[in-house]
């Protein structure tokens, strides 16, 4: 096997174990539901910083995170989008605890969709005739759920859009993902622990008492937040961008089986019909540039 092909395959490997165990992460925070929301995610916060922090010592890192926020601009965009990741782990942790792992995957498939919205709002950049029939199908997709029960599914469009706003903040930074997480934690970690503090002066912490086990999970919400960002961060430099686009069905795919088959989360005809059009909408959006839907494409249309 030549260098370019065996770098492929780890790249491979790296990616696919990062979106898997994004995938699987549901069970972990549900190991933790005994615990409130918004302790575990100061725990991940603070965990995830001292982690980072360890990681990029021992790559020698810190001079390169020290360069990419000498600029104003990726200082102010990395307070920003620190508060964006900061909700966007709130929301998802606390849907996993409330029953709503299904309804968080729906977010996460149309995530993609949404962050070519922001590109186009934000970035002039121009969508093509399929991407248009994909958003407007993705739309649809949530207008139905929206009818049949009468509630917007708020949780699936606040992850897709924040997720889509923290990823439009990132590319206009330039930061590394590792480096920028690194200093997003940073950010948060001090409000971590002022909550840490509030909590232990009202007599308020779920974990005052709690088991080994609880803390040990609390304490590794850190890994597992970490080590899939460093194995995404591998993975991504040696495979193409396609196939990186590809796996980032994977993770959503592997809780939406979660939520149904362990979790028993209901998963009605309404259901079907609102992912059935949001999935034919990525299959739509992820062939649009290729050279059989560009055929069928208008020809009046730019």
């Amino acid at each position: 096997m030549d260098v370019h092909k065996r770098e492929r395959t780890v790249g491979t490997w790296y990616a696919l174990a990062a979106y898997i165990t994004w995938g699987v992460l549901p069970l972990y925070w549900k190991a933790l539901d005994h615990v409130p929301a918004r302790e575990i995610l100061a725990h991940r916060i603070f965990w995830s910083f001292v982690f980072l922090a360890l990681f990029i010592t021992l790559k020698k890192r810190w001079p390169e995170l020290k360069r990419s926020y000498a600029h104003k601009r990726n200082r102010t965009s990395s307070i920003l989008s620190a508060l964006i990741i900061g909700a966007v782990w709130f929301i998802y942790i606390w849907a996993i605890n409330a029953d709503h792992v299904v309804e968080a995957s729906m977010g996460y498939y149309i995530n993609p969709l949404i962050s070519v919205l922001l590109g186009m709002i934000f970035l002039k950049e121009r969508l093509t005739f399929w991407q248009k029939v994909a958003f407007s199908l993705a739309i649809l997709g949530v207008a139905y759920m929206t009818f049949q029960y009468g509630r917007f599914p708020w949780i699936a469009i606040s992850l897709a859009v924040l997720f889509g706003l923290y990823g439009l903040l990132r590319k206009i930074s330039h930061v590394g993902s590792l480096t920028g997480l690194t200093a997003e934690t940073a950010v948060l970690s001090p409000l971590a622990i002022s909550y840490w503090i509030i909590l232990a002066a009202q007599g308020q912490s779920a974990t005052v008492g709690a088991s080994m086990n609880t803390h040990l999970l609390l304490l590794g919400s850190g890994i597992v937040t970490a080590v899939p960002l460093v194995w995404f961060a591998r993975g991504a430099r040696r495979i193409p961008l396609s196939m990186v686009g590809f796996f980032q069905y994977l993770a959503p795919t592997i809780s939406l089986i979660l939520g149904i088959f362990v979790f028993k989360e209901p998963f009605t005809t309404t259901h079907l019909i609102s992912f059935g059009l949001i999935w034919t909408a990525l299959l739509i959006f992820t062939s649009s540039r290729t050279r059989f839907l560009q055929r069928l494409q208008p020809r009046a249309f730019p």
